[in-house]
């Protein structure tokens, strides 16, 4: 991926990096779905293969972030969201030849579902039934879908956070945020390099529970 950095615009306005963080907010923070600690939640259980759990976890969140993402789809357009960002990063679509491509969020979030569906459902990659091999690059392509996966949900935060408040949804997306990336960081599954535009919002929803209100 490539990440570029917004300059200051001739006109004097601050680059959007440098905008208030609705989402790190105490007040936004603090709703969650659930209270418990989502360490315990990805931790290994002691009688399944690694690969069986990596699946069904990553296939799960394939599915929540697909089903978030899809309430505030009508507001993700062409027009609204002509490039895939979070914070000061734009990312561009590799095809299978690597040929780069900067596409609309919309655009982005369609070749990302697409292929992760393709992968998860694809018995060779994801097997299903008893007995049947994970291939060698299952976790290369793990991965991958968790790489993109993370690239839906920064975008979430950074452009639809204020709509997702609005549906009164931002409680399933913290939890939801919480919990991928408890799960990406029990298996090593993202670069950190990747995912630091949003450890601000990392280090408060991944403590074990939800903060406490600073006194008055």
């Amino acid at each position: 991926w490539v990440g570029e950095k917004s300059k200051t615009k001739p006109n004097g306005k601050k680059p959007p990096a440098e905008e208030k963080k609705q989402y790190v907010e105490p007040e936004f923070t603090k709703i969650r779905v659930v209270d418990f600690d989502l360490k315990e939640l990805v931790v290994l259980p002691r009688e399944i293969d690694l690969n069986e759990w990596l699946a069904s976890n990553t296939t799960t969140f394939f599915n929540l972030i697909n089903l978030q993402y899809s309430t505030i789809s009508e507001f993700c357009t062409g027009e609204t969201c002509q490039a895939m960002t979070a914070c000061s990063t734009i990312y561009y679509w590799y095809d299978e030849r690597g040929k780069k491509t900067k596409c609309t969020a919309p655009q982005y979030v369609d070749f990302v579902m697409s292929l992760c569906q393709k992968l998860v459902t694809d018995e060779e990659i994801f097997p299903t039934k008893y007995g049947k091999e994970f291939p060698n690059s299952f976790e290369s392509l793990v991965k991958k879908i968790c790489r993109y996966l993370f690239h839906v949900l920064a975008h979430l935060y950074w452009a639809h956070f204020k709509e997702t408040v609005a549906l009164d949804l931002h409680g399933h997306l913290n939890t939801l945020y919480a919990h991928f990336i408890v799960f990406i960081r029990e298996f090593n599954l993202i670069d950190p390099k990747e995912t630091c535009i949003m450890d601000d919002l990392s280090e408060i929803l991944c403590s074990s529970s939800p903060p406490l209100p600073a006194p008055a």
